[in-house]
């Protein structure tokens, strides 16, 4: 049996988010039902073709006018059997259509009411409308993007705060479910996409304030100017990742690049070989230029040393199927399933809606 099966969700979000935490609560076992506005429900069915079914496989999906008396009679009568409700509307949206979690705690006093918002449910920012670079930006990720005397860049090729904000919700959503067990009740989740962010920023933090980093330049070089550490172009023009951070990785990628200029005792202190990057990966991508792609890799392999070819997202799939971990979806979709295996996922997911309007 899957790990959240019985569990009903009563799901509001559209776009990414919240469609995200209830795709892997799909994943989980749980039976998701997707209440999208008329007349063309999500906004994601408008946007490039797949972005919908990603994040929405395996849901009920019904249209149904909230702003209607018949529509909100719609939704309190599925509210009955609900465990979870999901929201992600500007505060004071859900509470103008008598919705929210005050109203409906009054009647439902089990209903776990989850909230996702860019700044959160209360704040000066609370009403300000967002999208994820902004959150990136209140976060202080993006700040440690670029160069050193550079511009910030907008250098991710996922959207974070969004994906950040789904996972925190959705531990919270499954930690509410167990507090339920023990009290009987549930709550309100508040869950803000830029505090969410925020949290992922406290290695980060703790490793200024050891080293008392203080300027952003500095920051930036903390978290980017690391020996021995990157992405390297080889004769084939393909690209690899080389990361030997580590006394005993160094030793061997200086046997196998032959990086003789770096052989000597003094350079098995990191603190040294920080202080000399720059220098280290310029040799390091002259000698990587001299070799092939899949030659240097094995090799690498086989000298223990941390290296991985540069997998791209049209062949992720095919790439975990051989190196013997297929991530392929339960539903036999295009997608990449959730990652952990409990017992009994995937059991139901094949016979399930998979987004339909």
């Amino acid at each position: 049996m899957a790990p959240l099966k019985g569990i009903r969700i009563l799901d509001f979000t559209e776009l990414l988010p919240g469609p995200f935490l209830s795709q892997n609560l799909v994943e989980l076992g749980a039976s998701v039902t997707k209440v999208e506005r008329p007349p063309h429900g999500d906004n994601a069915r408008l946007m490039a073709p797949g972005v919908f079914n990603a994040v929405n496989r395996g849901k009920d999906c019904i249209r149904i006018d909230l702003k209607s008396e018949a529509g909100r009679a719609r939704v309190e009568l599925m509210l009955g059997d609900a465990d979870v409700l999901l929201e992600a509307y500007r505060p004071s949206v859900m509470k103008r259509l008598g919705l929210d979690y005050e109203t409906l705690s009054a009647r439902f006093p089990r209903l776990i009411y989850a909230s996702l918002s860019g700044y959160g449910q209360s704040g000066v920012r609370a009403l300000w409308p967002g999208h994820d670079l902004n959150y990136q930006a209140t976060s202080g990720a993006l700040a440690l993007s670029g160069l050193p005397d550079g511009r910030p860049e907008h250098v991710f090729g996922l959207p974070v705060a969004d994906l950040c904000g789904s996972m925190y919700g959705l531990s919270a959503v499954l930690a509410a479910l167990i507090q339920r067990g023990q009290t009987g009740r549930g709550q309100h989740l508040d869950i803000a996409l830029a505090d969410c962010l925020a949290h992922w920023m406290n290695p980060r933090l703790g490793s200024f304030q050891a080293q008392g980093l203080n300027t952003l330049a500095e920051q930036r070089c903390d978290v980017l100017d690391k020996p021995a550490y990157g992405v390297f172009r080889c004769r084939d023009a393909q690209d690899i990742t080389i990361c030997a951070l580590e006394d005993h990785f160094w030793q061997r990628l200086v046997e196998v690049l032959s990086l003789d200029a770096f052989a000597g005792a003094e350079w098995l202190d990191y603190e040294h070989r920080a202080a000399n990057a720059t220098a280290i990966r310029k040799l390091m991508a002259e000698r990587v230029l001299l070799r092939e792609s899949a030659e240097l890799h094995d090799t690498l392999v086989a000298a223990d040393v941390p290296v991985m070819r540069l997998v791209t997202p049209s062949d992720l799939l095919q790439a975990s199927a051989r190196a013997g971990r297929s991530l392929q979806a339960h539903d036999g979709s295009a997608f990449v399933r959730f990652p952990v295996q409990l017992d009994g996922m995937g059991a139901d997911m094949a016979s399930s809606g998979a987004g339909k309007p």
